[in-house]
């Protein structure tokens, strides 16, 4: 991911300016950085405050398949969706993502880890996106998968929490799906 870095001469927090529209990363702390002795504060922005876009190119974020007996990429997609830029007819953007999957032995990949509120089902052989649903927030975490002591059914959990510097949508949803 890019960044917007800006070596400010050392001086008083106050005094240090900041752009408008950008991402202000105040409360990671202030990172002291000495190149040929000069000491300042580094400060970084990563994407625009206003739409939470990073600073760079789409795709955002993929989910990509590695096959370990060849040692290639046996599959790569765009994870995620901006639906501003999606209504304008952009598409395969990817969004911001934190989090992983999991596989099913049958061959799912289930992903939340986009902050665009879905949580979706994969084929792991082909990378096509079989199933997305909609969620009450971003599913930033890993998904788990157990079975149903009574029904013997398999269901997938993700928490789905959102929020924070990645999405204005909070929640506090754990969220199960049966599958069939």
């Amino acid at each position: 991911m890019g960044f917007i870095l800006k070596l400010q001469p050392r001086r008083s927090k106050q005094e240090i300016d900041y752009p408008q529209r950008a991402l202000d990363l105040r409360s990671s702390g202030d990172r002291i950085y000495s190149p040929g002795g000069v000491t300042g504060f580094l400060r970084g922005w990563l994407w625009d405050s206003e739409t939470q876009w990073p600073y760079t190119e789409p795709p955002w974020s993929t989910l990509t398949a590695l096959d370990l007996n060849r040692g290639t990429k046996a599959w790569q997609v765009p994870l995620g969706i901006v639906d501003a830029l999606a209504a304008k007819g952009i598409k395969d953007t990817g969004a911001p993502s934190i989090g992983g999957g999991i596989v099913t032995a049958g061959g799912l990949v289930f992903i939340g880890a986009s902050n665009d509120r879905r949580f979706r089902a994969f084929d792991s052989a082909t990378g096509k996106e079989l199933w997305v649903g909609k969620i009450d927030g971003s599913a930033h975490a890993v998904p788990m998968t157990y079975l149903g002591r009574k029904t013997g059914k398999q269901f997938v959990v993700i928490a789905a929490g959102g929020g924070n510097k990645y999405s204005r949508h909070f929640s506090d949803a754990l969220v199960a799906f049966a599958l069939p």
